[in-house]
């Protein structure tokens, strides 16, 4: 075994300075543990820098052009609204640069040591970052994940959902590649915004894996908004003239562009950590594996947030990341129940959903009832736009207890939270019922639908 000299030493090093790893330095600093952190980037991780944060921000400026669409049937006339890419981008900026400093200040007021460069482990206890040698008794892995970008001709012409936050002018026609929540967040956003958008995606309706009902509610919302939907099909390659891109797609269209978004997915930040040197086990998508307390194959070492592959969202990360400080520095084993996270995808119109689906329910041999409403919020029979609503229950007929709770509209994310808290306390259909509704909202009506629309074994 190899001797090492090192500079500095803690009770914790934490890799990684997202919102897992901030949240675990932090709180274990707090316990009385010395700790150090390191991060090769900016502090505030994929969600404050690159993802979450930015994206609402976009989805904010975006929501604005209907609404001053809907407000003449109100009585209101704006006249020569205009819309400037440069002040959203400069605006954004100065307030990620806002957060990140005060990820910072937090940090180093509760007394963790920063570290600023790539971090690799040197074995179980040693860690070198940049000329630095050193060592921990314990060690957390919280280098989140990063976009994957398809292995296509000419996709060294196209972004990702890192890059998408930096350009400098607005795409005059983009193509959004994918079906999943970050492509219809951008599809979304752009074509609200201005822009021309095509989305292309390999399947029909977008987002696999939600109840069928969100997926083919959004996607007849998408297309009444006007993007170009071009389902099951895939591009086949990007060519860069000099003056755009031709996006070739798998049905022999080929697209006038001057900016591809590819939106096919993620994979954990593994690479070059030195996992290997310490034994930590990865899967085989490269997440590192852990135990129900994020305990890694290292006794030592431990993983929380995306870099583990569990379920991929900010406040599950920092759910872990508690986890882990009361496990291992407040001697109290917990292991966070990843049963029944609420999920929302911030597109035009936004999702929200917590629980199960339908079709899972139905793999699970449950019988279930359903209770769905579509409906057009009241704020459009004066706007007149044509957008529906759609709220869905999923519950066990033989228990009444609600297990799923979907919604397609607006405010979804905002309506649903609340609601998540009674799916996780177990509450029946029968007590939604006995719940008196706020009138008139579009929350009432979870708690005013009577009719089962289908019951299915």
């Amino acid at each position: 075994m190899p001797e090492f000299s090192p500079a500095h030493s803690f009770d914790l090093f934490v890799i990684g300075a997202g919102s897992g790893g901030v949240r675990a330095a932090r709180m274990a600093s707090a316990e009385g543990a010395s700790v150090g952190i390191a991060e090769n980037y900016r502090y505030g991780g994929t969600c404050v820098i690159r993802g979450c944060v930015p994206k609402k921000l976009m989805s904010y400026a975006a929501h604005y052009r209907e609404d001053f669409e809907d407000a003449a049937g109100f009585g209101w006339q704006i006249e020569a609204a205009r819309f400037d890419w440069p002040t959203l981008i400069a605006n954004k900026n100065t307030e990620i640069q806002r957060l990140e400093d005060i990820y910072r200040r937090l940090l180093a007021d509760a007394g963790v040591s920063l570290f600023d460069g790539r971090a690799c482990l040197l074995d179980a206890h040693h860690v070198r970052v940049n000329d630095s040698i050193i060592e921990a008794k314990t060690v957390l892995i919280a280098t989140g994940g990063a976009p994957v970008m398809p292995d296509i001709p000419g996709i060294e012409h196209a972004i990702s959902s890192s890059e998408v936050f930096e350009l400098e002018t607005q795409p005059r026609q983009i193509v959004v590649y994918g079906g999943g929540y970050i492509a219809v967040e951008f599809a979304g956003i752009f074509n609200a915004l201005g822009s021309k958008v095509t989305q292309v995606y390999r399947g029909e309706p977008v987002l696999r894996g939600f109840d069928n009902d969100v997926r083919e509610t959004l996607t007849h919302e998408l297309g009444k908004k006007g993007i170009r939907l071009k389902l099951n099909c895939t591009i086949s390659r990007i060519d860069k003239r000099e003056d755009g891109l031709d996006v070739c797609l798998s049905d022999g269209d080929v697209i006038d562009a001057d900016c591809v978004l590819a939106a096919t997915g993620r994979k954990p930040n593994t690479d070059d950590l030195g996992l290997h040197t310490a034994s930590v086990e990865l899967s085989d998508s490269g997440a590192v594996k852990v135990d129900a307390y994020s305990k890694t194959s290292c006794d030592n070492i431990y993983a929380v947030g995306d870099v583990t592959d569990r379920i991929a969202l900010t406040p599950v990360a920092l759910h872990e990341a508690m986890a882990f400080v009361d496990t291992v520095y407040r001697h109290r084993d917990n292991a966070m129940d990843h049963a029944n996270v609420a999920s929302a995808v911030f597109g035009q119109p936004p999702v929200c959903v917590v629980g199960l689906s339908e079709q899972d329910a139905l793999d699970q041999g449950i019988d279930v009832d359903i209770y769905r409403s579509v409906f057009r919020p009241l704020k459009h029979t004066l706007s007149g736009r044509d957008e529906k609503s759609m709220m869905k229950l999923v519950v066990d007929r033989v228990s009444d207890r609600v297990l799923g709770i979907h919604m397609v509209g607006a405010d979804a994310p905002e309506i649903v939270q609340g609601f998540a808290v009674a799916l996780k306390a177990g509450l029946r259909k029968q007590q939604f019922d006995a719940t008196v509704g706020i009138h008139p909202t579009a929350a009432e009506e979870f708690v005013t639908m009577r009719q089962t629309v289908n019951s299915k074994r």
